[in-house]
């Protein structure tokens, strides 16, 4: 028999009150399971989410939710139907879905909460559409432009197998194929090999083969193969044009040259900026294996059948590095590090062919890109997802806490102010900095020096009472 689990009050709340969005469902249990597939369909092949069954709308005469109610099911039996159109869609896998009933002590009935997994597959409901989740609504996949760009975002069909009308000349008789054959199989020819990989396909060669043996695949794959590389001289949250420190950089070749130059580029690029630290101006040092590893993910995993470049985008404060599709198969940015799913099986493969491959630990690229920030006391990596890209930034931040960022420098320079404060931390908000300055002073380590307000205001070591000419109105000043 099925338990159910009981909550607070406060966590019922919490439930009740949830915004619908791209994530989480509520739903009455009238609801007919049929109509219900459609939801778990569009959470299954987006990114999952949470659906909660038992929870009623009240609207007002315009049809507008003013509120919600716990009304669940009578008896944990009364679900049958709702868990059985569930087991329908994922007949022969259930590691996609789980579910529980939860009740409190002060509501009636019990609320079915069904937590959807995202699914390799393509998952359609009872009406033998597949839905996708978008915002707050389940969008069909209506059309076979749209079913292909979801097998494409799931990884089911990928780019690199598709074949290109072009001479086989471009991969067969190239100077990356002969170079590659000469050092790695000298027993055979291109053609000879590029076949038995299955790079060549009906006499045509594949995205895969251009990618990895055309000398210049951006000719075959335009718009869609190359590296962008931008410097910012800013560190706002988006590029803007005018803060460009000059025209974007662009890396083309086949991709095995084109990762090493990029990191290259990069690595140069990123070492000409410097930042203030307690010991003054110094070079921004990011582990080249950071830098090597996010580059590779990129090139590697990326869906090539969007025409998009890969950007690296470089910022005062931090690196950028977008790559173009979505995470594949059953990869989200939670299960990232310790899952594997490749798109481009046959280019991660064959790459690390290559002598000195790029993708030497064939599936631990980022943990060793969070290894090598975190030997450095920065702080690890951030990966999200976008409509039709992943994005990973790498600050330079210190594991450090500001207080402790502050103390450090104060403790050398005698006196801080709050732009410092700003560029040591990497706080963008005057008055954020600010709050860290006085959780400081409650513990008596610093204080306002007293008389200098506005921009020449600046803080202190030691406890304001040591200081005889301090006044007191001077503790709530203004400083820069």
């Amino acid at each position: 028999m099925i338990e159910s689990k009981k909550i607070s009050d406060e966590q019922k709340d919490r439930i009740v009150n949830l915004s619908e969005n791209h994530f989480y469902d509520l739903k009455s249990k009238n609801i007919a399971p049929r109509k219900l597939t459609k939801t778990i369909s569009a959470f299954a092949n987006a990114d999952g989410g949470d659906l909660y069954i038992g929870i009623d709308e009240i609207k007002n005469d315009s049809y507008v939710v003013v509120s919600r109610i716990w009304n669940g099911f009578t008896t944990i039996e009364d679900a049958n139907g709702h868990i059985q159109a569930l087991t329908e869609l994922f007949p022969l896998n259930n590691s996609y879905f789980i579910y529980e009933f939860i009740e409190t002590e002060e509501e009636n009935g019990f609320v079915l909460h069904i937590n959807i997994n995202k699914n390799n597959d393509i998952v359609k409901a009872s009406d033998s559409k597949a839905y996708v989740r978008k915002s707050a609504q389940n969008i069909p996949v209506d059309n076979a432009e749209a079913l292909r760009r979801l097998e494409f975002d799931k990884g089911i069909t990928t780019f690199e197998k598709q074949t290109i009308n072009l001479p086989l000349e471009i991969v067969t008789e190239s100077e990356v194929s002969n170079r590659f054959i000469n050092t790695v199989i000298p027993n055979s020819t291109p053609l000879e090999w590029l076949k038995k990989q299955l790079l060549i396909i009906n006499n045509n060669p594949t995205a895969a083969s251009i990618l990895l043996f055309s000398d210049i695949p951006q000719a075959a794959l335009p718009k869609q193969s190359a590296i962008k590389i931008y410097r910012y001289t800013s560190k706002e949250s988006e590029g803007k044009r005018e803060k460009l420190a000059f025209d974007p950089i662009t890396i083309e070749g086949e991709i095995y040259s084109q990762i090493y130059d990029a990191v290259q580029q990069t690595k140069l690029l990123i070492e000409n900026i410097k930042i203030l630290t307690d010991k003054g101006l110094e070079k921004v040092i990011y582990p080249t294996e950071a830098i090597h590893e996010v580059v590779t993910n990129a090139v590697l995993h990326r869906d090539y059948s969007i025409q998009k470049d890969i950007h690296i985008r470089i910022f005062d404060n931090r690196l950028e590095i977008e790559s173009p599709g979505r995470l594949p198969g059953h990869i989200t940015t939670g299960n990232i590090l310790r899952e594997q799913f490749a798109r481009n099986g046959s280019i991660v493969r064959i790459i690390n062919k290559f002598p000195n491959p790029p993708n030497k630990d064939v599936g631990e690229g980022l943990n060793t890109v969070f290894e090598s920030l975190k030997r450095l006391k920065l702080k690890p990596p951030t990966i999200e997802e976008i409509d039709n890209s992943v994005i990973v930034t790498i600050r330079h931040e210190h594991l450090a806490s500001p207080e402790e960022i502050v103390m450090n420098y104060i403790l050398k320079h005698g006196e801080i102010t709050n732009r410092i404060g700003r560029e040591l931390t990497g706080i963008e908000s005057e008055n954020e900095m600010k709050r860290v300055f006085q959780r400081l002073q409650a513990k008596n380590l610093i204080h306002l020096a007293p008389n200098l307000k506005g921009s020449a205001s600046k803080w202190l070591i030691g406890n304001i009472e040591n200081d005889t000419d301090s006044k007191d109105g001077n503790q709530l000043g203004l400083f820069e």
